[in-house]
């Protein structure tokens, strides 16, 4: 076998690779003979229950003589209503970033004095080591900036003394380092790519002390670093909507998972984000926004209920955009009824869309939102309703707010590190066994077969 490019896909290669797929199948009949829970989900769907948290709640159902029926959904941070702690900061023209990081990290909110003083804290991680962006960041960019993070979230275990240091004060310190670093990480990915492989100019701002998260995000980002008020409101809105979601999705199940072999932070994160980085973890909002781009551009009358109807029906019969049958955006693993993070968003959103002018596109997201599951229930059959979900609304912001579509699943990691670092703690406190499911093997025993006699 002989090497020719490290990127090559050989013709040897691609029937080494059809006889891989051949011997993986495994006969979908056996799954049901063996009751295999299929993706940790029953029949219907429904997660199978693999750990305890206290971390948030997601609920979409309730029981109603002794049914489970479907509800509005609702997210719970510790406790609190999500709805609750976004209308508490937003009346009081605040910022809550900050505010629901502690909230999640140390299982209570904090009073302003707590506030202040946790909020320096992070300020004062927002520094990178001395020609980290240089060195690291700079070298070999990736034209995934999911790639890049995960990169330089390893790259960082070689700076820290207490690398492999499972304490929880220790660990607690790294993932306060990782929560500050996180938008310097994505936002400097991107700019080296964008300068290296776009011949974009190359700016390296240095975040604020006085500033939020989101805005030095925007601060760090944009090349004259300014932004609205309502913009950077907005986007900290986002990140809070996107900082953690249960137990059970598939990023945070991984740092359960990895940290319960006891390895260090660094590897955990790294891992989770290679979770998030899959199209169907992270990614959707992405798929949301091409859908709509496609939508925009074949359909003439955006105001056309009947036209708007034929494109979503023809994206469900796989004659339209990719061909893959679906509608991005609409539909959620627990949510049927309602997604609670888009009905939050939504009034936002609206704001932001006046503010830019684009508000016959949120009318098109808005006649979208109240057809799609209409259309779908009637083309097809399913098992619960079927609602929008956050990331229908999210990728429209960040293309409101001009963020460049590479940075839109880093964007959901900036926030979702929050999660991952209460999952991560939680998983270490508890001291819990290692994460060890059990597979079911269904090959037969074979006899070895000398070399000389299988040409035979």
């Amino acid at each position: 076998m002989e090497h020719n490019s490290f990127s090559e896909i050989t013709p040897e290669m691609i029937h080494l690779a059809d006889m891989s797929e051949r011997a993986g199948i495994i006969d979908t009949d056996l799954f049901t003979k063996y009751d295999v829970k299929r993706g940790l989900r029953d029949l219907n769907g429904k997660g199978v229950l693999a750990g305890l948290t206290n971390i948030s709640d997601v609920r979409a159902s309730k029981i109603v003589d002794g049914v489970q029926v479907p509800t509005h959904g609702q997210l719970f941070y510790r406790g609190y209503d999500v709805k609750d702690l976004v209308e508490g900061f937003a009346s009081e023209n605040r910022f809550g970033f900050e505010e629901v990081t502690y909230l999640l990290l140390f299982d209570k909110l904090p009073d302003r004095k707590e506030l202040d003083s946790f909020t320096r804290l992070l300020n004062s991680y927002r520094s990178l080591p001395t020609s980290f962006v240089r060195d690291i960041i700079m070298k070999a960019p990736s034209n995934d900036m999911m790639n890049t993070l995960a990169r330089s979230v390893l790259t960082l275990y070689s700076y820290d003394d207490r690398a492999d240091d499972t304490s929880l004060p220790n660990v607690l310190r790294q993932c306060l380092q990782l929560i500050a670093l996180f938008p310097m990480l994505s936002i400097y990915g991107y700019q080296a790519y964008s300068h290296y492989h776009n011949g974009e100019s190359l700016y390296i701002h240095q975040p604020k002390p006085e500033l939020s998260n989101a805005e030095n995000i925007l601060h760090i980002l944009r090349p004259d670093s300014k932004y609205t008020p309502l913009e950077a409101k907005i986007l900290d809105i986002a990140l809070i909507l996107h900082m953690e979601h249960g137990g059970g999705n598939n990023s945070s199940f991984t740092t359960h998972v990895v940290t319960s072999s006891l390895t260090d932070t660094y590897s955990v994160i790294a891992a989770a984000i290679g979770s998030l980085k899959g199209p169907r973890h992270g990614g959707a909002n992405i798929k949301v926004v091409k859908m709509f781009d496609d939508m925009k551009k074949k359909v003439a009358d955006w105001s056309n209920e009947g036209q708007v109807a034929d494109y979503l029906t023809r994206l469900l019969h796989k004659d339209a955009f990719d061909h893959a049958g679906l509608i991005y955006g609409v539909g959620h693993a627990v949510y049927s009824k309602s997604d609670p993070r888009a009905v939050i968003f939504k009034s936002f959103v609206e704001k932001l869309s006046e503010e830019k002018g684009l508000q016959d596109e949120f009318a098109l997201y808005s006649m979208v939102e109240r057809l799609a599951p209409q259309i779908i229930s009637r083309e097809r059959p399913i098992y619960k309703g079927v609602s929008i979900n956050v990331d229908f609304y999210s990728g429209f912001v960040y293309d409101m707010l001009n963020l460049p579509m590479e940075l839109y699943t880093p964007i959901f990691a900036i926030a979702r590190i929050v999660g991952w670092s209460a999952h991560r703690m939680e998983e270490l406190a508890n001291n819990g066994k290692i994460i060890r499911p059990a597979y079911k093997t269904v090959c037969t025993d074979r006899e070895y077969i000398q070399i000389a006699k299988r040409d035979a």
